[in-house]
């Protein structure tokens, strides 16, 4: 019989790979700094199913430079502000459920309307930062 996983995606992300498997990725205090580094590949062709709780707004823009996201709303409400670089769009999400679909090459940023927890499925080659 093959191994069925359960888990939480707040400490257990999974990355979708190219050919069509996932893998389970443990977050410890190290993720971040091992993902950073490569030591968990290059993500390239893959996505990263990951879900967060907030209840301030980013402190910083993510751009994606090698694929979309999706942004799923759990609970509460956010509002996005995405930046194609010839202006900014604000798009609220309030109803659980409620997605938005953020392309490749567009900068985003979150703003907190309450505590929130949304689902992220992410291209998360290249991702670039810069502050809000």
């Amino acid at each position: 019989m093959k191994t069925i996983n359960s888990s939480e995606l707040s400490t257990t992300y999974v990355r979708l790979r190219a050919n069509a498997t996932a893998e389970l990725l443990p977050v410890d205090a190290s993720f971040w700094e091992r993902i950073s580094s490569g030591a968990l590949g290059s993500f390239h062709n893959e996505y990263m199913v990951s879900c967060y709780s907030f209840t301030s707004d980013w402190p910083m823009w993510e751009m994606h430079p090698h694929g979309d996201e999706i942004v799923c709303l759990l609970s509460g409400e956010v509002t996005f502000m995405m930046d194609d670089g010839n202006e900014i769009k604000v798009v609220p999400l309030t109803e659980s459920t409620s997605y938005i679909l953020v392309p490749k090459d567009v900068w985003h940023t979150a703003k907190t309307n309450t505590a929130c927890r949304i689902l992220l499925i992410t291209a998360g080659e290249g991702t670039q930062h810069r502050n809000a």
